[in-house]
């Protein structure tokens, strides 16, 4: 059976015509290309500011950081979230300093005036001393878009975008079938890496890396070219599928059964020794498997995915800086933001959600076992820990690449049809920051 088979949509809807812009050097590196990526990619997409579990009770708060810009998200009386800049009506002084706090209010530590988590100002020092009597009641501070899904908190700086769910297209709603506001994040890592945001985003629009940079997934992952399948969303999202429980079909050793595979096969209550010499037919029997003890082994949510969500891998990219890694249990968040002032700097972003593992107080994770608890970002210093197995190996040819973009000898990417989504992409921003190299 087909991948397409598994997916219910015709592929070849997904598959617009390229252009062949030219994919030059300078804009990973020119000041104008980043002011015109502020000017017209950041401040008008969806972001992720954090995590909705973090927001309890009225008056906690998430602030999110990007570019020189700051945004706080409160918790409401209702529940419901509103997103302000994080900046005092007053001098500007900068109101939140944590990710994640909480507070009956907004207090800035300059003057002491304080805010409503409906970002009205409650108190000032001298109330009668203002020309126009007491500000309190009457000032605000500024909001703008904000709403929760995924398990996600998003905002957006502008006012005039569309909703969230018509942002993400048909990729929300193919995403939906994982249940990720059911899933918890167990781990968060943040650092400041030394490469324009844009490498990171073509390293994640495509798959000709796997087999030099990636080995490792060649006994439980097919990322043979021919069994994959590349999605192209008219909102500038896409996705990739490769197939999961399944040694990569590039290589003569398509059917030897190595260990992550064969422990898949343990689990799911099936012999391996049945699978030697025939590991490409592992898959097909785990997904039967699934179905048939899913639900008795505690994976409810099986239930409302489709046949190549429980054994495959789904990774979705979303413009302009977004990637969520689907896995059966739970997902990767891989997402790189501009640096405020550098533009051969950014900020690179790896968590992984996941959903309870029956009987377990692990899950299997890009690090391996990793405790089943909420945990709060963690920023490191580039180089000093790891970023994840598969991150340091992506990141390990950034700073290379950043370099030779410089060069007067690279001219513009020579791309292979299967990096057709990293065409797409640049093509896309050439649209919308208006340049064209």
């Amino acid at each position: 059976m087909t991948i397409e088979s598994f997916l219910g949509r015709a592929i070849a809807a997904y598959d617009p015509p390229v252009r062949g812009d030219r994919i030059t050097g300078e804009r990973y590196h020119e000041k104008r290309w980043a002011d015109a990526e502020w000017a017209h990619v950041w401040t008008k997409a969806w972001h992720i500011g954090g995590m909705a579990a973090d927001l309890e009770d009225a008056g906690d708060f998430l602030t999110h950081n990007i570019g020189r810009e700051s945004v706080v998200m409160l918790c409401q009386e209702d529940g419901s979230v509103k997103a302000f800049y994080n900046a005092c009506k007053h001098r500007g002084y900068r109101l939140a300093w944590t990710e994640v706090g909480g507070s009956p209010f907004l207090t800035c530590g300059y003057h002491g005036w304080k805010y409503a988590p409906d970002g009205t100002l409650a108190h000032v020092q001298d109330p009668d001393d203002f020309p126009g009597g007491s500000p309190c009641g009457k000032v605000k501070l500024e909001e703008i878009p904000c709403t929760v899904w995924g398990g996600f908190v998003w905002f957006t700086m502008d006012r005039d975008a569309a909703p969230l769910k018509t942002w993400l297209g048909a990729a929300g709603e193919q995403l939906e079938q994982w249940q990720m506001g059911k899933m918890t994040r167990v781990l968060a890592l943040s650092s400041d890496v030394p490469c324009n945001w844009k490498i990171i985003r073509d390293n994640f629009n495509e798959s000709y890396h796997l087999p030099n940079l990636h080995p490792q997934i060649a006994g439980s992952i097919d990322d043979a070219l021919e069994g994959t399948i590349f999605e192209m969303n008219p909102e500038g999202h896409n996705c990739m599928i490769m197939r999961g429980l399944k040694p990569s079909g590039r290589y003569p050793t398509s059917d030897i059964l190595e260990m992550p595979l064969a422990q898949a096969l343990e689990y799911w209550e099936l012999d391996p020794k049945d699978f030697e010499g025939r590991a490409s037919q592992a898959r097909d029997a785990i997904l039967a498997q699934k179905r048939k003890l899913g639900a008795d082994k505690g994976y409810a949510h099986y239930a409302t995915m489709g046949d190549s969500e429980i054994v495959d891998y789904h990774h979705y990219t979303l413009f302009p800086n977004i990637t969520f890694t689907m896995w059966p249990d739970g997902f990767q968040l891989l997402r790189s933001e501009p640096h405020p002032t550098d533009p051969e700097r950014c900020i690179f972003d790896h968590w992984f959600m996941a959903h309870e593992m029956p009987g377990s107080d692990v899950v299997m994770g890009p690090m391996g076992p990793t405790p089943f608890q909420h945990v709060e970002r963690e920023k490191i210093e580039f180089g000093t820990k790891s970023l994840g197995d598969v991150a340091d190996q992506d990141l390990s040819v950034a700073i290379g690449q950043q370099l030779g973009l410089h060069s007067r000898g690279f001219t513009g990417g020579i791309l292979p049809n299967q990096e057709k989504r990293v065409q797409l992409f640049h093509e896309k921003l050439n649209d919308v920051c208006g340049i064209h190299d």
